[in-house]
């Protein structure tokens, strides 16, 4: 049997050379389609419970999820270990979102370089949800570098982070949780109450990742010969003023590593809204600031997943030297 170590490692590797498959479904889509089925019948048969309808979604979404992920691995380790392996592999390599992130971060970079501000804007609006038609080449660029910020927790090191606890199952049953709040957690007329659970249950589960996950883009900003002490300077002074109480940890450690400020205003669906700045500088982004936020997304996620791997064999007694 392959241990649970070599089964991450292998999973995380095949994510970063070939990223999420084009022509292969997805199980997110799967978590996603079962979630839509799920509200879709709780509106309808509970319209006055809004809230209460929201909690059984959420225990139905993630506790399905999770007993479905265990009861195939099961079934797969009943039948041949090596079946096993495989399926743990491949449920672990569709948790992760290192290469697919990198991508998209790279596509944007690309067109901006090209001097095509139209094309760029097309493709970042592709991975954030603010109004893109107005955005100029810096704010493209920042709210590339606030995207691939943001996710490197919740599409690297949080499902890195439950993987290392709690294996494969951990991995999907968190993006479960992350995939709910992107359906639900919006706080408008329809789902301030029906998301009311998928959000707080997804800033649960978040909240140790993020948090965990600023010392190793320290580290990875000391290696990469960036500003490592603006890191926890920025953290430390500007996180908070996030909306999010964890997605501005990476965002304002980010800002402070690449010596940019992130955040500030911007539009969803025609309403402008005044948000406050992230980072310790006043410097806009720029193209370069893609391509090294990108590189600091990469380094910091496998920094932090070599990390959890030497904890988890020191814990297990097979790093006797610890």
């Amino acid at each position: 049997m392959v241990s649970g170590e070599l089964q991450l490692l292998a999973a995380f590797l095949i994510d970063f050379l070939i990223g999420d498959p084009r022509n292969m479904p997805h199980p997110v889509n799967a978590i996603a389609f079962f979630a839509g089925s799920v509200e879709t019948s709780l509106r309808k048969n509970m319209p006055s419970a809004e809230k209460i309808a929201g909690i059984i979604a959420v225990i139905l979404v993630v506790g399905g999820t999770v007993a479905l992920t265990h009861t195939i691995l099961q079934i797969s380790f009943y039948v041949h270990t090596l079946l096993g392996n495989i399926v743990s592999i491949v449920i672990l390599y569709f948790s992760f979102a290192a290469r697919d992130l990198a991508d998209h971060g790279r596509a944007v970079m690309s067109a901006l370089e090209k001097g095509e501000l139209e094309l760029a804007r097309e493709k970042v609006g592709m991975i954030v949800g603010r109004d893109v038609s107005r955005l100029t080449e810096s704010e493209v660029a920042q709210a590339t570098v606030e995207s691939v910020a943001e996710n490197t927790v919740d599409g690297v090191t949080a499902p890195l982070f439950y993987a290392l606890l709690f294996g494969p199952v951990g991995a999907l049953g968190y993006k479960a949780v992350n995939t709910l709040d992107s359906l639900f957690g919006y706080k408008n007329e329809r789902y301030l109450n029906f998301g009311w659970a998928s959000a707080k249950l997804d800033d649960l589960a978040n909240f140790l990742p993020s948090r965990l996950t600023v010392p190793f883009i320290s580290l990875a900003a000391v290696i990469m010969r960036l500003d490592a002490q603006a890191v926890f300077r920025s953290v430390l002074q500007t996180a908070r003023r996030h909306a999010s109480p964890n997605a501005g940890y990476s965002e304002a450690a980010f800002a402070g590593a690449l010596g940019v400020r992130l955040g500030g205003p911007r539009s969803y669906g025609g309403v402008r809204q005044i948000l406050p700045y992230l980072g310790v500088t006043d410097n806009d982004c720029g193209v370069r600031t893609v391509t090294v936020a990108v590189r600091l997304m990469i380094l910091s996620a496998f920094l932090f997943l070599t990390f959890g791997l030497v904890v988890r064999l020191a814990v297990q007694g097979k790093l006797m030297w610890i």
